[in-house]
Protein backbone atom coordinates (compact mmCIF):
# COMPACT_ATOMS: atom_id res chain seq x y z
CA UNK A 1 0.00 0.00 0.00
CA UNK A 2 2.47 2.50 0.79
CA UNK A 3 4.19 1.60 -1.85
CA UNK A 4 1.73 2.34 -4.82
CA UNK A 5 0.65 5.48 -2.34
CA UNK A 6 4.72 6.55 -3.09
CA UNK A 7 4.49 5.69 -6.84
CA UNK A 8 0.88 7.90 -7.32
CA UNK A 9 2.78 10.86 -5.39
CA UNK A 10 5.87 10.51 -7.58
CA UNK A 11 3.78 10.39 -10.98
CA UNK A 12 1.84 13.26 -9.79
CA UNK A 13 4.66 15.29 -9.40
CA UNK A 14 6.68 13.81 -12.15
CA UNK A 15 3.24 15.06 -14.33
CA UNK A 16 3.15 18.29 -12.49
CA UNK A 17 6.93 19.34 -13.56
CA UNK A 18 6.33 17.60 -17.22
CA UNK A 19 3.09 20.20 -17.48
CA UNK A 20 4.46 23.06 -15.96
CA UNK A 21 8.14 22.72 -17.32
CA UNK A 22 7.75 26.13 -19.31
CA UNK A 23 6.64 28.54 -16.51
CA UNK A 24 8.97 26.87 -13.70
CA UNK A 25 12.12 27.27 -15.98
CA UNK A 26 11.00 30.95 -16.37
CA UNK A 27 10.40 31.12 -12.76
CA UNK A 28 13.56 30.01 -12.22
CA UNK A 29 15.92 32.65 -14.59
CA UNK A 30 14.08 35.34 -12.96
CA UNK A 31 15.11 34.10 -9.66
CA UNK A 32 18.49 34.00 -11.36
CA UNK A 33 18.44 37.47 -12.58
CA UNK A 34 16.95 39.15 -9.38
CA UNK A 35 19.45 37.36 -7.32
CA UNK A 36 22.12 38.70 -9.08
CA UNK A 37 21.10 42.76 -10.07
CA UNK A 38 18.41 43.28 -7.12
CA UNK A 39 19.96 44.18 -3.86
CA UNK A 40 19.51 42.00 -0.72
CA UNK A 41 16.58 39.63 -3.12
CA UNK A 42 17.69 36.78 -1.44
CA UNK A 43 17.54 37.78 2.23
CA UNK A 44 14.59 36.33 4.18
CA UNK A 45 13.35 39.84 5.12
CA UNK A 46 12.68 39.98 1.29
CA UNK A 47 11.26 36.32 0.73
CA UNK A 48 8.71 37.29 3.28
CA UNK A 49 7.96 40.57 1.70
CA UNK A 50 7.17 39.23 -1.82
CA UNK A 51 5.16 35.88 -0.14
CA UNK A 52 2.70 38.94 1.34
CA UNK A 53 2.84 40.40 -1.62
CA UNK A 54 1.74 36.93 -3.68
CA UNK A 55 -0.56 36.37 -0.64
CA UNK A 56 -2.76 39.00 -1.40
CA UNK A 57 -2.76 38.65 -5.80
CA UNK A 58 -3.11 35.07 -4.79
CA UNK A 59 -6.72 35.59 -2.88
CA UNK A 60 -8.16 37.49 -6.19
CA UNK A 61 -6.27 34.83 -8.30
CA UNK A 62 -8.00 32.18 -7.28
CA UNK A 63 -11.50 33.63 -7.74
CA UNK A 64 -10.62 35.03 -11.08
CA UNK A 65 -9.20 31.89 -12.32
CA UNK A 66 -12.65 29.86 -11.07
CA UNK A 67 -14.19 32.97 -13.80
CA UNK A 68 -11.78 32.19 -16.52
CA UNK A 69 -12.63 28.21 -16.61
CA UNK A 70 -16.10 28.81 -16.68
CA UNK A 71 -15.22 30.90 -19.92
CA UNK A 72 -16.01 34.24 -18.21
CA UNK A 73 -13.72 36.92 -16.22
CA UNK A 74 -14.18 38.67 -13.14
CA UNK A 75 -12.85 42.37 -13.00
CA UNK A 76 -14.16 43.73 -9.75
CA UNK A 77 -11.80 42.29 -7.39
CA UNK A 78 -9.57 45.01 -6.27
CA UNK A 79 -12.50 47.61 -6.40
CA UNK A 80 -14.32 45.42 -4.54
CA UNK A 81 -11.26 44.66 -1.88
CA UNK A 82 -11.61 48.32 -1.30
CA UNK A 83 -14.73 48.48 -0.36
CA UNK A 84 -14.51 45.68 1.68
CA UNK A 85 -12.00 47.43 3.43
CA UNK A 86 -13.26 50.57 3.74
CA UNK A 87 -16.74 49.19 4.91
CA UNK A 88 -15.00 46.70 7.51
CA UNK A 89 -12.81 49.82 9.07
CA UNK A 90 -15.59 51.74 9.28
CA UNK A 91 -17.76 49.62 10.84
CA UNK A 92 -15.79 49.12 14.06
CA UNK A 93 -14.30 52.95 13.84
CA UNK A 94 -17.02 54.39 13.15
CA UNK A 95 -20.16 52.73 13.78
CA UNK A 96 -18.83 51.23 16.96
CA UNK A 97 -19.87 47.57 15.74
CA UNK A 98 -17.43 44.74 17.33
CA UNK A 99 -14.10 43.77 15.20
CA UNK A 100 -15.09 40.05 14.32
CA UNK A 101 -18.22 41.17 13.21
CA UNK A 102 -17.25 43.92 11.24
CA UNK A 103 -14.47 41.46 9.47
CA UNK A 104 -17.17 39.34 8.66
CA UNK A 105 -19.74 41.95 7.37
CA UNK A 106 -16.92 43.19 4.78
CA UNK A 107 -16.18 39.71 3.45
CA UNK A 108 -20.15 38.75 3.18
CA UNK A 109 -20.62 42.02 1.53
CA UNK A 110 -17.90 40.35 -0.77
CA UNK A 111 -19.78 37.45 -1.30
CA UNK A 112 -23.12 39.52 -1.77
CA UNK A 113 -21.67 41.64 -4.65
CA UNK A 114 -20.39 38.64 -6.00
CA UNK A 115 -23.48 36.72 -6.25
CA UNK A 116 -25.29 39.63 -7.61
CA UNK A 117 -22.46 39.57 -10.75
CA UNK A 118 -23.22 35.65 -11.12
CA UNK A 119 -26.78 36.11 -11.16
CA UNK A 120 -26.64 39.30 -13.69
CA UNK A 121 -24.14 36.87 -15.93
CA UNK A 122 -26.35 33.73 -15.76
CA UNK A 123 -30.26 35.32 -15.95
CA UNK A 124 -29.38 38.10 -18.33
CA UNK A 125 -26.51 36.57 -20.89
CA UNK A 126 -25.01 39.85 -20.47
CA UNK A 127 -21.32 39.20 -21.37
CA UNK A 128 -19.24 38.99 -17.46
CA UNK A 129 -16.82 41.51 -18.88
CA UNK A 130 -19.16 44.20 -19.11
CA UNK A 131 -21.04 42.79 -15.85
CA UNK A 132 -17.93 42.67 -14.02
CA UNK A 133 -16.26 46.14 -15.40
CA UNK A 134 -19.64 47.72 -14.30
CA UNK A 135 -19.61 46.56 -10.42
CA UNK A 136 -16.19 47.63 -10.85
CA UNK A 137 -17.15 50.93 -11.22
CA UNK A 138 -19.72 50.93 -9.08
CA UNK A 139 -17.52 49.57 -6.32
CA UNK A 140 -14.75 52.14 -6.54
CA UNK A 141 -17.27 54.99 -6.52
CA UNK A 142 -19.43 53.67 -3.35
CA UNK A 143 -15.81 53.15 -1.52
CA UNK A 144 -15.17 56.55 -2.14
CA UNK A 145 -18.42 58.03 -0.91
CA UNK A 146 -18.39 55.97 1.83
CA UNK A 147 -15.38 57.12 2.87
CA UNK A 148 -15.35 60.76 1.80
CA UNK A 149 -12.24 60.29 -0.46
CA UNK A 150 -10.33 59.91 2.55
CA UNK A 151 -8.55 57.09 4.48
CA UNK A 152 -11.31 56.08 6.93
CA UNK A 153 -8.61 54.51 10.04
CA UNK A 154 -8.10 51.44 12.27
CA UNK A 155 -7.87 53.46 15.66
CA UNK A 156 -6.36 51.15 18.42
CA UNK A 157 -7.43 47.93 17.38
CA UNK A 158 -4.73 45.19 17.69
CA UNK A 159 -7.46 42.33 16.78
CA UNK A 160 -7.75 43.85 13.80
CA UNK A 161 -4.22 44.82 13.16
CA UNK A 162 -3.31 40.99 13.93
CA UNK A 163 -5.44 39.48 10.34
CA UNK A 164 -3.16 41.15 8.45
CA UNK A 165 0.29 42.05 10.23
CA UNK A 166 0.20 39.05 12.78
CA UNK A 167 2.60 35.66 11.79
CA UNK A 168 2.72 32.55 12.76
CA UNK A 169 6.24 31.94 14.13
CA UNK A 170 8.48 33.62 10.80
CA UNK A 171 5.50 33.01 8.17
CA UNK A 172 2.92 36.34 8.25
CA UNK A 173 -0.85 35.03 8.24
CA UNK A 174 -1.74 36.34 4.73
CA UNK A 175 0.83 33.25 3.75
CA UNK A 176 -0.87 30.93 5.51
CA UNK A 177 -4.13 32.06 4.77
CA UNK A 178 -2.86 31.91 1.03
CA UNK A 179 -1.62 28.56 1.67
CA UNK A 180 -4.67 27.20 2.88
CA UNK A 181 -7.02 28.50 0.64
CA UNK A 182 -4.56 26.83 -2.29
CA UNK A 183 -5.24 23.56 -0.56
CA UNK A 184 -9.10 24.01 -0.10
CA UNK A 185 -9.08 25.30 -3.95
CA UNK A 186 -6.97 22.25 -4.70
CA UNK A 187 -10.02 19.78 -3.15
CA UNK A 188 -12.80 21.59 -4.35
CA UNK A 189 -11.44 21.73 -8.16
CA UNK A 190 -10.27 18.23 -8.51
CA UNK A 191 -12.17 16.28 -5.75
CA UNK A 192 -15.92 17.58 -5.60
CA UNK A 193 -18.48 17.18 -7.92
CA UNK A 194 -19.10 20.73 -7.78
CA UNK A 195 -15.50 21.68 -8.94
CA UNK A 196 -16.15 18.81 -12.19
CA UNK A 197 -19.46 20.99 -13.50
CA UNK A 198 -17.09 24.00 -13.40
CA UNK A 199 -14.84 22.85 -15.36
CA UNK A 200 -17.54 20.87 -17.89
CA UNK A 201 -19.87 23.74 -17.56
CA UNK A 202 -16.63 25.90 -19.17
CA UNK A 203 -15.96 23.41 -22.03
CA UNK A 204 -18.88 22.89 -23.07
CA UNK A 205 -22.06 24.97 -21.76
CA UNK A 206 -24.42 22.99 -23.72
CA UNK A 207 -23.39 19.87 -23.07
CA UNK A 208 -23.12 20.58 -19.78
CA UNK A 209 -26.63 22.14 -19.72
CA UNK A 210 -27.88 18.35 -21.95
CA UNK A 211 -26.29 16.42 -18.68
CA UNK A 212 -27.99 17.47 -15.94
CA UNK A 213 -25.46 20.36 -14.72
CA UNK A 214 -27.44 23.73 -13.49
CA UNK A 215 -25.44 25.93 -15.21
CA UNK A 216 -26.69 28.87 -13.63
CA UNK A 217 -26.20 28.06 -10.10
CA UNK A 218 -22.76 26.90 -11.19
CA UNK A 219 -22.00 30.42 -12.32
CA UNK A 220 -23.39 32.21 -9.49
CA UNK A 221 -21.20 30.09 -7.08
CA UNK A 222 -18.26 30.68 -9.23
CA UNK A 223 -18.97 34.63 -8.62
CA UNK A 224 -19.90 34.49 -5.15
CA UNK A 225 -16.65 32.27 -4.64
CA UNK A 226 -14.75 34.92 -6.00
CA UNK A 227 -16.76 38.35 -4.33
CA UNK A 228 -16.01 36.59 -1.09
CA UNK A 229 -12.27 35.99 -1.71
CA UNK A 230 -11.85 39.81 -2.59
CA UNK A 231 -14.16 40.46 0.41
CA UNK A 232 -11.73 39.00 2.11
CA UNK A 233 -8.74 40.47 -0.10
CA UNK A 234 -9.64 43.84 1.50
CA UNK A 235 -10.29 42.86 4.85
CA UNK A 236 -6.27 41.83 5.04
CA UNK A 237 -5.16 44.65 2.89
CA UNK A 238 -6.52 46.95 5.41
CA UNK A 239 -5.24 45.51 8.48
CA UNK A 240 -2.17 45.43 6.56
CA UNK A 241 -2.27 49.69 6.27
CA UNK A 242 -4.00 49.59 9.47
CA UNK A 243 -6.77 51.64 7.43
CA UNK A 244 -9.79 51.24 4.77
CA UNK A 245 -8.66 53.29 1.69
CA UNK A 246 -10.98 53.58 -1.33
CA UNK A 247 -8.12 53.88 -3.72
CA UNK A 248 -6.57 50.73 -2.62
CA UNK A 249 -6.88 47.73 -4.86
CA UNK A 250 -5.64 49.40 -8.46
CA UNK A 251 -5.04 47.12 -11.18
CA UNK A 252 -4.92 44.34 -8.45
CA UNK A 253 -7.64 42.35 -11.13
CA UNK A 254 -5.21 42.60 -13.86
CA UNK A 255 -1.90 40.54 -11.82
CA UNK A 256 -4.83 38.20 -10.92
CA UNK A 257 -5.59 37.92 -14.67
CA UNK A 258 -2.31 38.00 -15.40
CA UNK A 259 -1.43 35.11 -12.55
CA UNK A 260 -3.88 32.88 -13.93
CA UNK A 261 -3.08 33.19 -18.14
CA UNK A 262 0.42 32.34 -17.44
CA UNK A 263 -0.28 29.66 -15.05
CA UNK A 264 -2.02 28.03 -18.28
CA UNK A 265 -5.77 28.95 -17.46
CA UNK A 266 -7.48 28.88 -20.31
CA UNK A 267 -9.92 32.12 -21.82
CA UNK A 268 -11.29 29.28 -24.04
CA UNK A 269 -12.88 27.61 -21.02
CA UNK A 270 -12.64 24.06 -19.42
CA UNK A 271 -8.88 24.35 -18.32
CA UNK A 272 -6.66 25.43 -15.88
CA UNK A 273 -5.03 23.80 -12.47
CA UNK A 274 -4.05 25.48 -8.56
CA UNK A 275 -0.66 24.59 -9.10
CA UNK A 276 -0.01 26.39 -12.44
CA UNK A 277 -2.23 29.69 -10.86
CA UNK A 278 0.49 29.08 -7.79
CA UNK A 279 3.39 29.94 -10.11
CA UNK A 280 1.51 32.61 -12.01
CA UNK A 281 1.60 34.28 -8.67
CA UNK A 282 5.13 33.46 -7.88
CA UNK A 283 5.95 35.03 -11.30
CA UNK A 284 4.24 38.03 -11.09
CA UNK A 285 5.00 38.79 -7.35
CA UNK A 286 8.57 37.83 -8.25
CA UNK A 287 8.51 41.01 -11.19
CA UNK A 288 7.16 43.21 -9.04
CA UNK A 289 9.62 42.95 -6.41
CA UNK A 290 12.62 42.18 -8.56
CA UNK A 291 11.46 45.52 -10.03
CA UNK A 292 11.49 47.26 -7.01
CA UNK A 293 14.69 46.09 -5.50
CA UNK A 294 16.53 47.05 -8.97
CA UNK A 295 15.16 50.53 -8.55
CA UNK A 296 13.74 50.43 -12.02
CA UNK A 297 10.49 52.77 -12.59
CA UNK A 298 7.00 51.13 -11.35
CA UNK A 299 5.61 51.91 -14.38
CA UNK A 300 7.21 49.62 -16.15
CA UNK A 301 5.50 46.73 -14.21
CA UNK A 302 1.95 47.62 -16.04
CA UNK A 303 3.74 47.50 -19.17
CA UNK A 304 5.30 44.16 -18.69
CA UNK A 305 3.04 42.68 -16.92
CA UNK A 306 0.23 43.52 -20.34
CA UNK A 307 2.75 42.45 -22.58
CA UNK A 308 2.81 39.09 -20.47
CA UNK A 309 -1.18 38.61 -20.41
CA UNK A 310 -0.71 39.38 -24.43
CA UNK A 311 1.58 36.53 -24.78
CA UNK A 312 0.04 33.92 -22.46
CA UNK A 313 -3.19 34.49 -24.58
CA UNK A 314 -1.55 34.00 -27.57
CA UNK A 315 0.06 31.22 -26.52
CA UNK A 316 -3.23 29.67 -25.48
CA UNK A 317 -4.60 30.21 -29.10
CA UNK A 318 -2.57 28.37 -30.41
CA UNK A 319 -2.54 25.51 -28.62
CA UNK A 320 -6.38 25.88 -29.32
CA UNK A 321 -5.58 25.97 -32.71
CA UNK A 322 -2.97 22.99 -32.61
CA UNK A 323 -5.71 20.58 -30.68
CA UNK A 324 -8.79 21.67 -32.82
CA UNK A 325 -6.38 21.19 -36.40
CA UNK A 326 -5.14 17.43 -34.28
CA UNK A 327 -9.05 16.55 -34.56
Amino acid sequence: MNTKKQSGVSRAVKNYFSNNWGILLGLAILCVIFSVFGNNFLTQKNMLNLLRTCATNCYLAIGVQMAIILAGIDLTGGALAALTGVMSVAAFSWWGIPVPVAVAMGIILGGVIGAANGIIVAFTGIHPFVVTLAMQSICRGTAYLVANGSPVTAYGEDSFAFIGQGSLGPVPLPVVYMLIFLVMDFFFMNKTQTGRHIYAVGGNEVAARFSGINVKKIKILVWTISGTLAGFCGVVLASRLSSGQPATGEGYETDAIAAAVLGGTSFFGGTGTVGGLLIGVLIIGLISNGLNLMHVNSYWQYVLKGVIIILAVYVDMMKQKKQNSAK
